[in-house]
């Protein structure tokens, strides 16, 4: 349940975005490519540490009381409420390049789902790699060694998908 509430809460999200994509289609493709590319590697500059940017977020957490109503009714709303983004807190900036990716794309609706489902899929896959280690204090300490890395990553390859989609 807190799986297919991830995704549809991402779907959501993205579909909402992709619909409101049509207000920049005004823009050429290589200005919204611009766009896009900049503020990937703006995020990407932000997650190394050299630009101290605040996201625009709801800093705080879904309150537990949601899952403790009903569980399974709590665990879709829970993850529901994660997987649309707005809710709660983002650490990386990856999904705002996304975003930003999805909102000036102006084409089909098949990348947005796709990145909806994605965003979904990998808050989904966090908790499912902890468990499936079998030492959850381990993978931690592994993540937190890998993750910025990680985040700059994917905001680079946000910002090379860019450059290839909108040729």
């Amino acid at each position: 349940m807190f799986t297919a509430g991830l995704l549809v809460g991402g779907v959501l999200t993205a579909g909402v975005l992709w619909l409101l994509s049509g207000l920049f289609t005004p823009l050429s493709a290589d200005v919204r490519q611009g766009l896009v590319v900049a503020v990937a590697l703006l995020a990407a500059l932000r997650d190394t540490g050299k630009l101290p940017l605040r996201l625009p977020q709801n800093a705080r957490q879904i309150p537990q009381d949601v899952l403790r109503r009903h569980l399974a009714r709590g665990a879709l709303q829970f993850g529901f409420e994660l997987g649309t983004g707005v809710r709660t807190y983002v650490s990386a900036s990856a999904p705002y390049a996304m975003a930003i990716a999805v909102l000036l794309s102006g084409g089909s609706y098949a990348p947005a789902l796709a990145a909806g489902l994605g965003f979904g899929a990998g808050r989904a896959l966090t908790p499912a790699l902890r468990r499936l280690s079998g030492n959850g204090e381990h993978w931690d300490d592994l993540l937190a060694r890998r993750l910025s890395g990680m985040t700059v990553l994917c905001s680079v390859l946000i910002a090379t998908a860019a450059c290839a989609i909108f040729r």
